[in-house]
């Protein structure tokens, strides 16, 4: 069974003034220990990216890179998935509501995917098992 891993996530793990972060810890080790197959996009990377780089800076940014990003399966998005996540995204019609996100759930349900380790409330709208 894999596990999707959203950017809210992530930074929790690395930010540890962050309200999520003891929790963040806890499912993260939780799901090594489990040893589940950790997806993510290349959508989701850029985001965390440019988040962790911003907040946290460079040395964070490396952190991700060399201690976490190892572990977790890179799936990069196709045009057809590009495409299908920006109309989901002009239909929902909610300012809150991201690109990345919406390319998310469109990923997690090609791949069958229906757990995600995320902080992000949009995920349990959209009907995935979220662990946070």
């Amino acid at each position: 069974m894999s596990i999707f891993i959203d950017t809210s996530a992530f930074y929790a793990l690395l930010d540890r003034d962050d309200t999520n972060n003891q929790k963040a810890t806890k499912v993260w080790t939780r799901l090594l220990g489990a040893e589940r197959a950790l997806v993510t996009s290349n959508y989701v990377l850029v985001e965390a990216f440019a988040l962790i780089q911003n907040r946290l800076g460079l040395e964070a940014v490396r952190g991700f890179q060399e201690d976490i990003l190892p572990l977790i399966t890179i799936e990069f998005i196709t045009p057809e998935m590009h495409r299908s996540g920006i109309a989901a995204l002009l239909s929902a019609s909610r300012r809150s509501l991201s690109l990345v996100d919406c390319v998310s759930f469109e990923l997690m349900r090609s791949s069958g995917i229906k757990t995600v380790f995320a902080f992000d409330t949009h995920f349990k709208e959209q009907g995935f098992v979220v662990l946070a």
